[in-house]
């Protein structure tokens, strides 16, 4: 029996033990998703939508047990949990109310002698591994869609949020779903790569680092089987200098800090325009100064621990091998006296002097500290921001809102933002490109990604 612990990031010792699946464990699970898979898709959508809006009420109903959870497992203030419940009940709410016209026939040939259309035919199982940074919005943003859409789906969460995964089953109690349609487990990699190589699983959706997305790939091997994959991000901003400096400036710094910079869209470049760069760092440096880095179960603090040791560890070293290259702390850590070496509160922090020679310009820090440069103009600013691996997100402060929507045609990313980011609407398509990955969640268009057209050509012989 293998046993996975969780550590809290607020005191470092263990908060949860879970045992993991074994390999008959596994494989009941996913004969029951077959089983479920067989009963649900016969379902009507209509009675699928109104099981997972009871599902949808219960989560909400859970979200003191849920805020306190998150707060425990991944250290996110827990004046701040509650936020992602809220989030949860928007995305949902929009994708259930545009369901039905998402999985519509779509109408082909249509006359005397033919009745022809295209059916969106579900897949089958998905396989879900959802990440702990964001434990109920990642998760759900399949979960709805998949489900609406007729599918059976399992879901495996990180080791860090094992408690998640089980209170969003909880929350699935008494709604009238069919048994084996929404099952959870919990195990190790290895388990992960026969679930993904089993013939039996249609989908499989993956949130996490470029090499776990890769493994994904090469688990799903010659099977014609797709995959959604959201990797790594190192999203950039652009502060024109026509920008209103002050409401830059507050939004991107809760960009980069909200979740102590532990955000798939969070902000971990800015480009400012050199005629405000001087203005621009003042401002960034007192606000980030007067955050209140402390214990998260405490209610007036606004910036927790990073999830763990080892991503400490890995923030700390960026910034100091980038100071050795030249670059200079902005921020005086002295205010922060609970961060120390050996425990997961780091500092909340702002790179200046800083290039693209630089491993903390160009690879992801997932942490509380942010890089500024000064650009010249515009077109440096797009050469800066699509240097990069990565395309999830990317911003433009300005006032100018034809410019915007010129200049972000130009960049390589899967969201572009005008005067706001780390954000999404459900009504748009969360999508990436480049090493962040393949497929899309939300939108009319997620409905795509968990169905399959089957076309149908009807001729009526009188």
């Amino acid at each position: 029996m293998s046993i996975q612990k969780t550590i809290t990031p607020i005191n470092n010792t263990v908060y949860l033990e879970r045992e993991l699946a074994s390999d008959i464990q596994i494989n009941s699970v996913i004969e029951k998703g077959s089983t479920g898979f067989k009963i649900w898709k016969k379902t009507s959508i209509d009675d699928r939508i109104s099981i997972v809006n009871k599902f949808i009420d219960n989560l909400i109903d859970l979200k003191d047990e849920i805020s306190k959870e998150i707060c425990w497992q991944i250290g996110r203030p827990i004046s701040q949990c509650a936020g992602e419940l809220r989030g949860f009940e928007e995305r949902s709410r929009h994708m259930v109310n545009i369901a039905k016209e998402s999985l519509q026939n779509l109408p082909a040939t249509q006359n005397d002698e033919f009745d022809n259309y295209i059916y969106k035919s579900p897949l089958g199982i998905i396989f879900v591994m959802a990440p702990w940074n964001y434990p109920i919005i990642t998760a759900t943003n399949t979960i709805i869609p998949a489900l609406i859409s007729g599918n059976s789906l399992i879901l495996k969460h990180s080791s860090q949020t094992p408690r998640c995964a089980e209170l969003i089953f909880n929350a699935f109690e008494n709604t009238g779903i069919p048994e084996g349609v929404f099952q959870f487990i919990h195990t190790d990699h290895k388990a992960c790569e026969k679930i993904i190589s089993d013939t039996r699983v249609a989908h499989v959706v993956f949130t996490g680092s470029v090499r776990g997305g890769q493994e994904v790939k090469k688990y799903i091997g010659t099977r014609f089987i797709n995959a959604g994959l959201e990797l790594g991000g190192k999203d950039p901003a652009y502060v024109r200098a026509d920008a209103d400096i002050n409401h830059a400036i507050e939004n991107l710094a809760d960009g980069a800090l909200f979740n102590s910079g532990q955000s798939c869209c969070g902000i971990e470049r800015i480009y400012v325009d050199k005629k405000i760069y001087k203005e621009f760092i003042d401002g960034f440096k007192s606000i980030t100064e007067n955050y209140n880095l402390n214990d998260p179960s405490k209610s007036d603090t606004n910036l927790g621990p990073v999830v763990r040791q080892s991503a400490a560890n890995f923030i700390r070293a960026q910034m100091k091998e980038a100071e050795s290259e030249g670059a200079k702390r902005l921020i005086d850590e002295s205010k922060f006296i609970i961060s120390k070496e050996d425990n997961c509160y780091v500092c909340p922090q702002v790179m200046v002097d800083v290039n693209h020679h630089m491993r903390f310009m160009m690879e992801e820090t997932f942490g509380p500290a942010v890089g500024i440069m000064p650009v010249n103009d515009e077109e440096e600013a797009k050469n800066l921001m699509n240097d990069s691996p990565y395309g999830l997100t990317a911003s433009v402060w300005t006032k100018d809102t034809e410019f915007a929507k010129d200049f972000g045609k130009s960049i390589e990313t899967g969201t572009f933002f005008m005067n706001r980011c780390d954000y999404l609407d459900p009504a748009l398509a969360w999508t990436g490109v480049k090493d962040t990955g393949i497929g899309c969640s939300l939108s009319t268009l997620a409905f795509d990604q968990f169905t399959r057209p089957q076309s149908f050509h009807i001729r009526k012989v009188i």
